[in-house]
């Protein structure tokens, strides 16, 4: 395992955006693609290829740590924590549920799901306590669920599905992408999962009961469709995506709701700078101030999604998340970066 840290910044043209952003520092180099982050205990936990795991101190950029969680080389795009662990899957079968204790940073598999097409898009804990995981379909294109209720211990729950709920059958080639651990948000009791490809919808939970949103989205390609979400609390909500085989495309790709996701509607449709992977609500902004990462861009909005500028034209970035009111964290091809804006 070789790393390299640097504080040198990235060439993102600080002088065409220099208006808004000040730095944008790089604090781990690796042979490794990330897409998926957690914030926890002031360091940046990441999941990736070649069953890599591990942290960088955002205090202290050279205090970092990274393990393998199996000897395999497995692809993990997901990653969630909850009080005492950190959890992960990889993409592809067999598909191995790993525990990771914070303390010690041991892992252990909880369980393994051998199916065919098996392969997990996203990894999300609620507010209660709970995980909850989907999977691509099998052959009945009924969505495939697992929960986990780690305060009771009943990792045995990670059995999917849980549920056959003839609510949750997916139309023929609909699917999600397994992009940057974000197609799924949660709110109290309410939950919301994106799907992409022939078909682009949300499916939201409340309490018990699931209900099934059509979208105005791209769609109808294997490779369209909303790739990630977020919302601020139960009523704003912006869904971002696109086309991954043609990432200058910008049609249809951004989208909004102020009912909870009952209604989208589309934003800077041909006015934006293309596919994204991840969006992220800037905290303290009541959904007013959004961040959004493609492969070839970062961008930013003021305004509750209507318009976008982009910030930086660096590439190779997959993932991110708001480190406070004024940094975020990117991460992606061989790199995590830390951003900070001037407001």
């Amino acid at each position: 395992m070789k790393k390299f840290f640097s504080i040198v910044f990235l060439s993102l043209g600080l002088t065409a955006f220099s208006q808004q952003v000040e730095s944008l520092e790089i604090i781990l180099n690796d042979k490794i693609s990330i897409r998926a982050l957690e914030l926890y205990d002031n360091k940046v936990w990441y999941s990736g290829t070649d069953s890599k795991f591990g942290f960088v101190d955002l205090k202290e950029s050279t205090n970092q740590k990274q393990i393998k969680l199996s000897e395999d080389k497995l692809q993990f795009r997901t990653l969630a924590q909850d009080k005492t662990s950190f959890y992960a899957i990889n993409i592809e079968s067999p598909a191995y549920f790993f525990k990771i204790d914070k303390k010690e940073l041991i892992s252990q598999v909880i369980f393994k799901d051998t199916a065919k097409t098996a392969f997990y898009d996203a990894l999300h804990f609620v507010k209660d306590g709970y995980g909850i995981t989907f999977s691509d379909p099998d052959k009945n294109l009924l969505m495939k669920l697992a929960l986990l209720f780690p305060h009771k211990k009943m990792y045995e729950l990670w059995n999917p599905p849980i549920s056959n709920h003839e609510k949750l059958k997916l139309k023929e080639g609909e699917a999600a992408f397994a992009a940057s651990n974000t197609n799924i948000a949660s709110y109290k009791d309410i939950l919301w999962i994106a799907t992409g490809g022939k078909a682009s919808r949300i499916f939201k939970q409340k309490g018990l009961d699931w209900k099934i949103i059509e979208t105005p989205f791209i769609q109808g390609e294997s490779s369209q469709g909303i790739y990630s979400i977020d919302f601020y609390e139960d009523k704003f909500g912006i869904a971002v995506g696109g086309d991954y085989t043609r990432q200058e495309a910008n049609i249809n790709n951004i989208a909004t709701t102020f009912d909870g996701g009952e209604t989208w509607q589309i934003q800077a449709s041909g006015q934006n700078a293309g596919y994204s992977t991840c969006v992220k609500i800037k905290p303290g902004s009541k959904g007013k101030e959004i961040i959004a990462v493609g492969d070839r861009h970062i961008s930013y909005s003021s305004d509750f999604g209507k318009t976008w500028k982009k910030i930086s034209d660096e590439k190779g970035f997959f993932v991110c998340q708001w480190i406070d009111s004024s940094r975020v964290v990117f991460a992606g091809n061989n790199k995590i970066a830390v951003m900070k804006l001037k407001f």
